[in-house]
């Protein structure tokens, strides 16, 4: 199966934001007394409301956050900078990828990620999941100075694995951003269930646990 490629999105799909931001923002709050001017529940909540999940990055958000709630003890950058080198920490994996991914590569499958953000943020959130090194090309928009949905980004990585569109499958949760932008690129599509988006109709299969995807792409005597 060395024909084979298996594109994977990272923030939705293979990482559980909402659960790993949750577990940054208790800490972040708890580890800085100049937050406590405002209760620990509003300040969570509101972080997570503004980050609008992933969509806006941190530098708007903490400006706002700190307006909001009258925290005029810190400025923006300083908690930045603190999400940046503390929210990998906090990095929680979908149940079954380490095991999926091990799986597929014993079968012959060539991985990539394909995701969009900042390059060495986006690796180190990779890294604390455990499985980068199971990965023969990662691409991270930043890097490659392309992002989703340009084709673009997915046809270098297909170059990088040595494998044609017709032989690739994309798992991602976005509905424009991964499916429909990955299959306007030739792959095959499988969309990772995510309650931020209705199901697009355009997925040649759908998934709630990662596990399942080896029921989608392997042969099944295999």
């Amino acid at each position: 199966m060395s024909n084979l490629a298996v594109l994977f999105d990272l923030d939705g799909t293979l990482l559980d934001r909402d659960s790993s931001l949750l577990l940054f923002a208790q800490d972040q709050y708890d580890r800085f007394p100049e937050l406590r001017i405002a209760e620990r529940d509003v300040f969570i909540r509101r972080f997570i409301e503004l980050d609008q999940h992933g969509y806006v990055w941190k530098d708007k958000v903490y400006q706002q956050l700190l307006v909001e709630l009258s925290i005029s003890a810190l400025e923006w950058p300083v908690m930045l900078d603190d999400y940046l080198r503390h929210f990998p920490g906090h990095c929680v994996a979908f149940p079954g990828l380490s095991e999926t991914l091990s799986r597929l590569k014993q079968q012959g499958a060539r991985l990539a990620l394909v995701s969009n953000g900042f390059g060495q943020f986006q690796y180190d959130n990779l890294k604390a999941l455990g499985v980068e090194h199971l990965f023969d090309a990662i691409l991270i928009s930043e890097w490659e100075a392309v992002r989703k949905p340009d084709p673009a980004i997915f046809h270098r990585a297909l170059d990088k694995l040595g494998v044609s569109a017709e032989n690739a499958w994309f798992i991602g949760d976005h509905p424009d951003n991964d499916i429909r932008a990955a299959r306007a690129a030739g792959l095959k599509t499988v969309w990772k269930r995510s309650g931020q988006f209705e199901a697009p109709p355009e997925a040649d299969a759908v998934i709630g646990d990662l596990t399942e995807l080896l029921e989608v792409i392997l042969p099944a005597d295999l």
